[in-house]
Order: structure tokens, then sequence, then C-alpha cells
């Protein structure tokens, strides 16, 4: 092991980062709202017309890494403050293509 030096940080950085991570906690709990919602009308809509609707598919997998980057930096797993303070992260990962029910 080295010993590299371990970088300054006070106090009132901690605070301020203590501060961000309380605001994302509600829009952390709307989030997960928003991602329980579009699956019910998805499912609701695809047990109306036996079909997907591709742009809900779409948003929701965008809600979904959104949320994802909410959670890792409440929990002290990444750095880069997250939508609104940066811009809204683009896809981590693409939906399948077909929707499977085997």
């Amino acid at each position: 092991m080295t010993n590299q030096p371990v970088p300054a940080v006070t106090r009132g950085q901690i605070a301020l980062r203590l501060l961000i991570t309380l605001l994302f906690l509600p829009i952390n709990g709307i989030v997960n709202a928003t991602i329980v919602l579009t699956t019910l009308f998805q499912y609701v809509y695809l047990l109306i017309t036996l079909q997907h609707s591709e742009p809900v598919r779409a948003f929701a997998n965008k809600v979904i890494g959104y949320g994802y980057r909410v959670w890792r930096f409440i929990s002290l797993n990444e750095n880069r403050r997250p939508f609104p303070f940066k811009e809204f992260p683009e896809e981590m990962e693409a939906p399948e293509r077909e929707v499977s029910f085997q």
C-alpha cells in the first residue's frame, strides 16, 4: 500500500453535500413514483392494445437511469451532482428490442 495524501475535506463541504443529498431524497421519491406509474400505464396500455408504447418505454428507461444516478449520489458512490445541477443523463442502456412474455 502506498501512503497517498488524503485531500482535506472541510465540515462545510460535508454539510453542503448533506444538504444537497437531503434535497434529492424527495426527488428520488418522485422518480420512484414516476417509474411505478409508467410501469402500470405500460401494462394497462399493453392489455388494451396488445402492443407496448415505445415513447413510454423510452421515457421510463431515461427516468430509471436518472434514478440510478440519484441513488449513486445519495449513497456517496458518485460525486457528480444529478440533474438539475448537471444535464439530464443519457440512456445508460437501450431497452430490449422486443418485449417477451415467455
